[in-house]
């Protein structure tokens, strides 16, 4: 049956007023007609991936709006809007491009811009954030979400002080602005003001009370504060919100799909059925206080700071956390190196983690000092890739122990951590000493440093100075599921600045 121009044109029409009026439905119907009249339409199949989108089915709107593309890659507001269904399933990288090119074809798009500048600060690419942030503003300087990106950008580069700024412009621009108010109490964090952090993001959780992002940085800030009880459970909170569901397999790495079926598994076969698997506090130790005197003596007498302390846990404390660790649906975050992350905003917190890291600094002292807990985290590793690069980290102090038990290890001698005895420059930033592997090797080789390699033992933990460069040790680990090598790293202090 033939249609005139004018007829689709008429039916698409009514489409676009359905959609501007939130009758999603109706909508929908009317694009699906248009497309059956005329397969090849670029708009109608470009606005039913929309749709997809705001039903939030993003599998169907990616390939809805790339087929639409595909027929024309002209139309700067689908590939924003590409870019939009990307960032959704957190495919940074990939809208990052998107919005990219739809910048190409309308270099003055606010919303790519300010989008893209999002995804640049998420992927850690802060300079390039900034400059997109700066682009927008040069043109808008009355948009309060581009000021908030702006001053958590500059947050996050350590430059604390001036993202506080931008982030009064923002609250200045629009005083309930929540995600200004959270980013604010990351700020004031960094300059170690405390109780005015809290205080920014309390006003945030009175307008939001699941801001998954201002419950974060709300147990940060709690942890800097000896206040670990409270800090994991802002992170739990956090978590539940974050994560109440499953990321669907087409959105997964390979091995994440891999260790995903294996957890499944093995949870089956112990009948576990909720999320989180274990992790109570427990009624005695967590910590065995017999290496206190011995531990201390070394960190005193080393230079690097380096030591090695073997039965860190008690028995009770090392089978709870394997227990957790295997059994808990917390490993969101996978690297393409083949390892995955579980942090304390992805529910990474249980009550027997925030014991260990409280009678850590109680056992060993005169290693710790006054230094609060600032940060912590896990790595579960594959058996065959690649585990973590060489980096620095921002803290005074590292510890870092492994849980797995030492039969899974085909090489004794291996699967731990190398150190260098070389500390980065205290005037990189972040970005540089946590990730520029080549500024990493060339500055280590111009300094003549030397590797110490602490090998592998289950329940051994390596305490360190956190500004001396270290990488994973090669990994060898048997197959199976419960001989994944797992670390839990805890980070206490601040690094200096230069």
């Amino acid at each position: 049956m033939s249609v005139s121009r004018d007829r689709l044109q008429e039916l698409f029409d009514q489409a676009i007023t359905l959609h501007q009026r939130g009758d999603l439905a109706g909508a929908e119907r009317m694009y699906q007609q248009v497309l059956l009249l005329e397969p090849s339409s670029f708009a109608p199949r470009h606005m039913l991936g929309v749709i997809r989108f705001q039903q939030g089915r993003h599998d169907d709107a990616a390939q809805l709006i790339t087929a639409a593309l595909e027929s024309n890659p002209n139309v700067a507001d689908a590939w924003t809007n590409l870019g939009h269904v990307q960032a959704g399933m957190g495919r940074r990288e990939e809208a990052a491009e998107s919005y990219g090119r739809a910048l190409a074809l309308a270099p003055g798009n606010i919303e790519a811009l300010h989008n893209r500048g999002n995804m640049l600060r998420e992927t850690k690419r802060f300079e390039a954030a900034l400059a997109d942030y700066g682009a927008v503003l040069g043109l808008r300087p009355d948009i309060a979400e581009t000021w908030t990106g702006r001053g958590a950008a500059l947050s996050e580069m350590g430059r604390a002080k001036e993202g506080l700024e931008s982030l009064d412009k923002a609250l200045k621009l629009q005083p309930g602005l929540v995600a200004a108010l959270s980013n604010r109490g990351f700020a004031l964090r960094e300059l170690a003001r405390f109780d005015e952090a809290l205080e920014s993001l309390d006003r945030a959780l009175v307008l939001q009370p699941d801001h998954v992002a201002a419950l974060a940085n709300r147990g940060k800030v709690l942890s800097e504060m000896n206040r670990l009880e409270e800090s994991f459970a802002a992170f739990r909170k956090a978590a539940e919100q974050a994560y109440g569901g499953d990321k669907p397999d087409a959105a997964k790495l390979a091995h994440e799909r891999k260790h995903d079926e294996e957890q499944a598994a093995w949870r089956a076969a112990h009948g576990e059925t909720a999320r989180i698997s274990g992790g109570e506090r427990l009624a005695g130790r967590a910590v065995n206080p017999l290496n206190a005197a011995a531990a201390a003596k070394a960190w005193a007498e080393s230079d690097p700071r380096i030591v090695a302390i073997d039965d860190l846990l008690t028995d009770e404390a090392l089978a709870g956390l394997r227990r957790y660790c295997l059994g808990s649906k917390l490993w969101h975050t996978a690297y393409p190196q083949g390892y995955l992350g579980a942090f304390p905003e992805s529910g990474f917190a249980a009550p027997l983690l925030a014991q260990v890291a409280e009678e850590l600094s109680d056992t060993f002292q005169e290693i710790f000092a006054a230094h609060p807990l600032r940060y912590h985290w896990a790595f579960k590793y594959d058996s065959k890739l690649d585990g973590i690069g060489i980096h620095a980290d921002e803290a005074a102090v590292n510890v870092n122990f492994w849980i797995t038990p030492d039969a899974a290890n085909r090489d004794p001698e291996s699967g731990g951590l190398v150190i260098w005895d070389k500390a980065a420059p205290l005037e990189w930033d972040f970005a540089k000493f946590n990730a520029d592997e080549s500024a990493a090797y060339a500055f280590l080789e111009e300094q003549g440093a030397k590797t110490v390699t602490v090998p592998y033992r289950a329940n051994r933990a390596v305490i360190f100075d956190s500004n001396l460069f270290h990488k994973t040790d090669a990994i060898r680990f048997a197959e199976g599921y419960a001989n994944r090598r797992i670390n839990i790293t805890m980070l206490y202090g601040r690094r200096q600045r230069g």
